[in-house]
């Protein structure tokens, strides 16, 4: 490191503390040769009379070397306490880690490695009891003396030498990296630029019984005006999602333009990119190490679909109801009546995006959708308008609604366990 500066004025700590309060954005990198820093770390130990200063005034003087210099805390303290050592006797500090003269003997050599590596491709990497077992038989059994050293080899210092580099030079594996072989739909986040109907879906499963799979809740959502359609399937086959699939598209009041799923075979398939691909909808995928692009419909998975079906295993033949119910009653309940918390967007001042839930942002998906539509931000499908929308809300007051889907849930649970009862 080629210190440039002139820092020999800096002569008091009030200059120092200074020093390091305007030079928090600049990054000092060690490089060159270590004398350099070690003579500069002597000239500002012996300028400042370190052994002379209070608490207060060490910790600076250290802090203002951990900067100059690149050197971590614990190093740069390790360097002052040998200064301080030999100050008396002026050596200078020098570099006193290196290899020792007479280093620790192998117990396992390049020849017992080459050993390890062969019996290993032999047996085709099997696990380490078995290749420590079969050395151990090498030696004991067949009488090769080769082995010798080897019978000893425990089974954990055994994974080490898998892991040095004699034995990887040895066992160099090349494979080609797997392309990705599905092509159907674009790995990217929607930008739906406030405008509705780009939706989100997910799949809930409803938990296995002695090996039985329980019913499939579909959670879909619009990323904006979080308008939610939930729908209940046997199976994610593609017999019991197709029709399914359509029927959720179809409940949703407004054009589909974007279908935004992660990257589960269920959604990433060939029929239903046909399906898409003939409503003329862009379908787009999770992005890899991206855990919040879907993070919407997953969120409702727990606050819905979790909150009011609950944890335990539902057994397939019960999907028809479940649909049935979420159909007629749940679904125009969460749109109509129960209240979202919608994110108010603030730049903070680096650019980070930030968003905040505000007590005036809560309301509905339908007055979201109202709000939208002042701003042009919505394309109602044909035969649907906004004034039919509310009139249908307006029906029922949230209460009611409330209270009619809870009545029309207990009975559905309560045919459940009649059903299983009679079983």
């Amino acid at each position: 490191m080629m210190i440039n500066m002139n820092e020999t004025r800096l002569c008091t700590i009030e200059q120092i503390e200074q020093f390091l309060s305007g030079c928090l954005q600049v990054e000092f990198t060690k490089s060159g040769d270590d004398s350099e820093r070690y003579e500069h770390i002597s000239r500002v130990l012996k300028r400042f009379d370190y052994p002379g200063q209070g608490k207060r005034e060490k910790g600076v003087l250290l802090k203002y070397l951990q900067v100059t210099s690149g050197y971590s805390r614990a190093q740069v303290t390790r360097l002052v306490t040998q200064w301080h050592t030999n100050r008396l006797a002026t050596v200078p500090l020098s570099k006193r880690y290196r290899a020792p003269a007479a280093p620790f003997a192998r117990k396992y050599t390049a020849i017992d490695i080459a050993l390890l590596a062969e019996m290993d491709k032999a047996n085709e990497d099997v696990c380490g009891p078995a290749i420590a077992h079969l050395l151990q038989r090498a030696y004991g059994v067949y009488g090769d003396a080769r082995y010798e050293r080897l019978v000893g080899l425990s089974v954990s210092h055994l994974y080490n030498l898998r892991k040095s580099t004699g034995y990887q030079a040895l066992r160099v594996v090349f494979a080609k990296t797997n392309p990705v072989c599905n092509h159907i739909g674009v790995r990217k986040v929607p930008r739906p630029n406030g405008r509705v109907g780009f939706v989100r879906i997910d799949t809930v499963h409803q938990g296995d019984l002695d090996g039985i799979k329980g019913v499939y809740h579909i959670t879909c959502v619009d990323s904006v005006s979080q308008w939610q359609v939930e729908a209940c399937v046997q199976g994610i086959s593609e017999a019991f999602l197709l029709p399914v699939l359509e029927l959720v598209i179809e409940q949703f009041p407004f054009v589909i333009r974007g279908f935004h799923s992660d990257n589960g075979s269920e959604y990433i398939n060939g029929p239903v990119a046909a399906i898409l691909e003939k409503l003329r909808i862009e379908q787009t995928k999770s992005r890899s190490r991206h855990s919040n692009d879907n993070a919407l419909a997953e969120s409702k998975n727990a606050s819905v679909v979790r909150k009011h079906m609950g944890f335990e295993h539902i057994p397939q033949k019960y999907a028809q109801p479940i649909n049935a119910f979420y159909q007629e009653t749940f679904n125009p309940w969460l749109n109509f009546h129960r209240p979202c918390m919608f994110a108010t967007e603030i730049i903070s001042p680096k650019g980070k995006i930030i968003k905040r839930y505000k007590d005036e942002d809560v309301k509905t998906p339908l007055e979201c959708l109202v709000l939208l539509s002042v701003k042009d931000l919505v394309t109602l499908k044909e035969g649907i308008t906004l004034d039919a929308l509310q009139a249908q809300a307006k029906s029922k007051t949230d209460l009611a609604a409330a209270q009619e889907m809870q009545r029309a849930k207990s009975e559905l649970f309560a045919s459940f366990q009649k059903q299983k009862r009679r079983a």
